[in-house]
Formats: structure tokens, sequence, C-alpha cells
């Protein structure tokens, strides 16, 4: 199964049979409403945090997985997830409600493809019937723990992303219909000793090329095999940084080719800056928009490359330089299986 040095082939195929997806307000308004499952019309979700709205999110987007397929918490073996907020509490708190054996996961915002890859290596050696992956994000509350209070109406730089709201959960099994999960690349630390926080795309856009480069370079293929090639959220600064990194390597990615969650959750005129980020960032657009593309038929082959800043406010207080890392997994719909 390991190809290389980093790389796992899954020779069963491991099978995303169902995914949630939920949004936030600002979501709703975005370029792609119609790939949520659920679109809340206010940031509390009727709670009196918006912590413990963060929780809501990451729940409600497990039960919409369960839903579509007709199982119950009780069948799901283990639960793989995280977030940004200290400890990953919200997870840690949805991870109660769900029951499951649990591994709290922390990538940043390079999260839902770290789930995803460890998820289908355990159904891929048949250690798991079931397991839920997932990520998620608030804007509220992750821009009060790294950032200030909105309250505040802190301006910021034009290199600054917007986090976005919402969950996004894929049920993996080894067994059903769906796209299948057919490699995994490990990211491994990169500091460009980078230290502002608020160009989280400039700092990650190096992480992603070399998972990337080191995917293609170990699966022995071209850029040209994948249709789509999706970063998490380097947005517009990161996406560019990314795409000079590749022509100096000599990496024939296509504009139109390689493309950015960040980029592709909000419309034109929504005041993101750069973009979008966040957790659930890569997690709602992989497991909407994107899944719902190869439904459809658009895309066979995709790799998605889910890129996150291991960065806290401590290191951040003390001018510490922003560790990077990138997740890439491949997942492929056979023709037969596409939707008319």
């Amino acid at each position: 199964m390991l190809v290389g040095h980093r790389t796992w082939e899954f020779a069963n195929r491991p099978i995303i049979i169902s995914t949630g997806t939920v949004g936030g307000p600002f979501e709703a308004k975005g370029a792609i409403p119609d790939d949520f499952d659920l679109l809340h019309g206010d940031l509390w979700l009727n709670e009196d945090t918006y912590e413990k709205a963060h929780k809501v999110l990451m729940e409600e987007a497990c039960e919409r997985a369960l839903h579509k397929v007709g199982l119950k918490k009780e069948d799901i073996q283990f639960f793989m997830a995280g977030d940004l907020i200290n400890q990953m509490t919200p997870t840690s708190f949805a991870a109660e409600t769900l029951g499951s054996a649990y591994f709290g996961l922390f990538g940043a915002c390079s999260t839902s493809m770290e789930g995803l890859a460890l998820a289908a290596y355990i159904v891929n050696t048949k250690g798991a019937r079931y397991i839920m992956t997932g990520a998620s994000s608030h804007n509220t509350a992750v821009e009060k723990q790294f950032r200030f209070p909105t309250e505040y109406g802190t301006q910021k730089p034009p290199t600054a992303q917007w986090t976005v709201t919402g969950a996004g959960a894929a049920l993996v099994s080894d067994d059903g219909k769906g796209p299948a999960i057919t490699s995994a690349t490990i990211g491994r630390v990169v500091n460009m000793g980078m230290t502002d926080p608020n160009n989280m795309g400039g700092a990650m856009a190096p992480a992603a090329v070399d998972t990337i480069e080191t995917h293609l370079k170990e699966r022995n293929i071209k850029p040209s095999y994948y249709d789509v090639i999706a970063t998490g959220d380097l947005g517009h600064i990161g996406r560019e940084v990314s795409l000079d990194l590749f022509h100096k390597h000599g990496v024939e990615i296509t504009e139109e080719q390689y493309q950015d969650c960040g980029l592709m959750i909000y419309r034109e005129g929504q005041p993101v800056l750069a973009g979008a980020s966040g957790t659930a960032c890569s997690a709602v657009v992989t497991y909407g928009h994107l899944l719902n593309r190869m439904k459809k038929g658009e895309i066979k082959r995709m790799l998605v490359t889910a890129t996150g800043a291991l960065l806290s406010p401590l290191t951040v207080q003390q001018n510490e330089t922003i560790p990077c890392i990138a997740q890439a997994v491949s997942i492929e719909w056979d023709e037969g299986e596409a939707e008319s």
C-alpha cells in the first residue's frame, strides 16, 4: 500500500457513501448555496455562544450524512474530525453526541483531508466498516480566538481571508455506491519563515506545492491524470504563489485545472479579501460542490490538497514563524456510477 515515502494507494478502494454539509448565512449568499444540505439564517444557531453553535454545525453535518444512507449513530465504528478552537472542544462535544470511538485531529485547515486519508487507510485494511470523518469552523468563534472579536470592526489587510462558517462530514465504508478514495499523500511541515497571520495563503502555498509534487512523483503520474487539482484555502495570493512555483519546477498544471476551495465558495463582490479559509472550507466545498460535480459526470478524477497553517494565538504573540502542512487525497468516480 505504501508507494514511495509518503503516499498510500488503496487497493480496496474505500467508498465515500454519503456526505453532509452545513453552512451559515454568509455561505447562503455565496457562489454554491445549492451544494449545502442545510444553511442557517444566523450565526447563533439558537445557542448562547458561538462555540456551542460551532458544535451544532458538526453534529448536523454528521446527522445529514447518516440520514442519506439510512444508518444510525450506533453503526459508526470511529469518528475522526477536528476544528480550530482551543483543544478542539466543539468537535469533542459533537463526538460525545455521536457516541462513536473518537480520534480528535488537528491539522488546522488541512484537517478535512487528514481525516479522509486516515479513514481510508483504516477502512482499506478492514479496520472498520463505517468511519465518519469531517471538519468544521465558525467565523466569529475563530476570529475571536486568532484575531479580534468581530464587534471590534478591526480593519484587515488585503492578504487576509474570511473564515467559513460550516461543517462537512463524509461517511467512508468498505462497500457501497459512491466515489472511491484511491490514494493519499501525507504532508510534511514546511516553514518559509513567514510571521504574518493575515497572509495564510502565502505561507501555505509552498506546503501545497511540496505535497502535490510528491504525490505526482510517487504515483508516477502527470498532472493531466486529474480533471481537477484543488487546494484547500490558498486564496488568490497563495494560488498565484503556488502556480509560480509549479512553473519554476516544470510541473505542467493548467490554471483551469488548478482550483482552490477558498475561491469557489463565495461569489464575486462578497467582502472576503483574498478568499475563504477555515477548517470547514475544503470540507464543505469537497463534500458538497466537488462531489456533486462528480455525480453529474463533470469530474472523474480529482486530487484535493487541504492546506493548514499550524500556528496558535500563543505562537503569534511570541513572534514565531508559521509552520504549514498540506494533505492530499485522490478521489475517483467510475464512469458507470455518474448520474446522467
